[in-house]
C-alpha cells in the first residue's frame, strides 16, 4: 500500500501511551531482541527512511508496513534524544540475550566469595553501560563521574551480596539463592542515580505538550529517575525471585542430580525467558515521556513559567530515560 506522506506521522505513536497496554505492545515492539542481529547497514537505512518521512519525502512505492518497521529499528537502536546510535551492549534490544547469562550465572554461581564477587562486578559494568546509554543525553556526564558512578555501584552490591553470602551460611538454601537479587536491588539504588547525576544536579529539560522548552528542573529528573530505579528492580525481580524457587525444587529429582553440568545453561535459558517478558513489562510500568505538574516544580521555573504563559501550561513533559 502506498504511503500518503501528506497524513502519515510516523512519530505518532503506534499504541496509545498513556495506557500501559499501550505501552506494553510499544516495548515489545522495540525491545525485540532479533533486532540485536540487524545489520549496521540496515539500521542505517531505516534512519535514513525514518528521517525521509519525517521531512515529508518518503520514496515513493514505501508501505506503512516498511516505515513501521523502519521506525521499529530506529526507536531500538538510536537515543530518542540525541538521534545518535547506541552502542549494541547497552540497548534495551540487548537486555534478553545479555540479562540471561549474567542473571542465570549469578544464580548458579552464588555459593563462594569469589563467584559472587565476578558475577556482580560482571553485572554492575553491564548495569552501568546499559544506565550510560539510556541516560536523557541533554545532561551530558564526564568520564570521572562515570568512573565514580561505576565504582561506587559495583562496591555496593559486591559489599551487598558478599556480606549477604556470609550472613546467610547458616540459613536456608533458598534464603541464600535470594542474595543475588538483594544485591541487584541495592546496587540499582545506586548506580541508576549515580550515572545519571548530572540530571539530579543541573536538572532535565522540560517542555510543553507542543515540545517548546521551558527550563531545566532537578524535581524532574529526580521523579523520572526514580520511576527508573523502581522499573530496573521489576525487570529482575520474577526471575531472580521466583527461578531459584524453581530451580531448588528441580535440583531434588534423581534426573537433575545427574545431570548437574546441565544446571547452569538451564538457569540461563529460563532467566531468558523471564526477562522476555519482564523487560518490555518493566520498561512499560511508566510513560517514558514523563509528565509533571508546573506546581510541583521549583519555585524559580515555575514562576518564570506562569510569568511567561499564565495559566496555559499546566504541565511539563521530560523523557526520563529507560
Amino acid at each position: 500500500m502506498e504511503v500518503d506522506v501528506s497524513k502519515f506521522n510516523i512519530d505518532a505513536p503506534r499504541w496509545d501511551q498513556s495506557t500501559f497496554m499501550g505501552r506494553l505492545k510499544h516495548f515489545f515492539n522495540i525491545t525485540d531482541p532479533r533486532t540485536v542481529v540487524v545489520s549496521e547497514q540496515e539500521l542505517d537505512k531505516a534512519k535514513i527512511l525514518v528521517e525521509a518521512c519525517r521531512a515529508g519525502v518518503t520514496p515513493p512505492g514505501t508501505s506503512v508496513e516498511q516505515l513501521h518497521y523502519a521506525k521499529k529499528l530506529y526507536d531500538s537502536a538510536f537515543h530518542p534524544d540525541t538521534g545518535d546510535k547506541m552502542n549494541l551492549i547497552g540497548r534495551m534490544s540487548f537486555q534478553v540475550p545479555g540479562g540471561m547469562a549474567i542473571t542465570g550465572c549469578m544464580l548458579q554461581f552464588y555459593r563462594t566469595v569469589p563467584a559472587v564477587v565476578f558475577w556482580q562486578w560482571v553485572n554492575q559494568s553491564f548495569n552501568a553501560l546499559v544506565n550510560y546509554t539510556n541516560r536523557n543525553a541533554a545532561s551530558p556526564i564526564t568520564p570521572g563521574q562515570i568512573g565514580v558512578a561505576y565504582v561506587t555501584a559495583t562496591g555496593t552490591a559486591l559489599a551487598t551480596a558478599v556480606g549477604l553470602n556470609l550472613y546467610t551460611k547458616r540459613a536456608p538454601p533458598l534464603i541464600a539463592r535470594w542474595v543475588p537479587f538483594a544485591a541487584v536491588a541495592a546496587a540499582n539504588c545506586v548506580n541508576i542515580p549515580m550515572m545519571r547525576q548530572q540530571e539530579i544536579l543541573n536538572g532535565i529539560a522540560v517542555t510543553d505538550e507542543n515540545d517548546n522548552k521551558l527550563g531545566h528542573s532537578r524535581k524532574a529528573a529526580i521523579k523520572g529517575i526514580g520511576q527508573v530505579v523502581v522499573s530496573r528492580i521489576a525487570m529482575a525481580a520474577p526471575g531472580m525471585i521466583l527461578l531459584p524457587i524453581l530451580m531448588q525444587r528441580l535440583e531434588a529429582f534423581p534426573f537433575m542430580k545427574r545431570i548437574h553440568f546441565l544446571h547452569a545453561p538451564l538457569q540461563v535459558t529460563l532467566a531468558g525467558g523471564f526477562l522476555l517478558f519482564m523487560v518490555p513489562v518493566a520498561c512499560s510500568l511508566f510513560p517514558q515521556r514523563c509528565s509533571m505538574a508546573v506546581n510541583s516544580l521549583e519555585p524559580e521555573l515555575r514562576d518564570s513559567i506562569r510569568n511567561q504563559y499564565g495559566d496555559k501550561v499546566q504541565y511539563v513533559y521530560f523523557n526520563k530515560g529507560l
